[in-house]
């Protein structure tokens, strides 16, 4: 069974940090490229970044470009994204995803998790 569990989320001020974790199983880890999404309420579900686990090449949107940086640990099946200098706007549940393809269109990824809040407050 496939699945990917992520942790980490929570409530945190203006300015400062928190790290994500995406815990993968049921599928090659290898074979994939894993994603961060977020969505806030009341709008689309975004990209954030995405990694290939096969050769470790990232890609980030421009909203959270040189704050956020995803990570992977083969070994462990473990994607991470370090957000730094959070804003209020980057309030949103998180969600990672695996997929074939390196890119930030959700709709091109299969596998989901169930999502972890982030609230940034002011």
């Amino acid at each position: 069974e496939v699945q990917l569990v992520e942790s980490g989320g929570g409530l945190v001020q203006a300015g400062g940090s928190l790290r994500l974790s995406c815990a993968a199983s049921g599928f090659t880890f290898d074979d994939y490229a894993i994603g961060w999404f977020r969505q806030a309420p009341g709008k689309e579900r975004e990209g954030v970044s995405c990694i290939s686990s096969s050769d470790g090449s990232t890609y980030y949107a421009d909203s959270v470009k040189g704050r956020f940086t995803i990570s992977s640990d083969n070994a462990k099946n473990t994607v991470y994204l370090q957000m730094n200098s959070l804003k209020p706007e980057d309030t949103a549940v998180y969600y990672c995803a695996a997929g074939n393809f390196m890119t930030l269109a959700f709709m091109e990824y299969d596998y989901w998790g169930q999502g972890t809040q982030v609230t940034v407050s002011s």
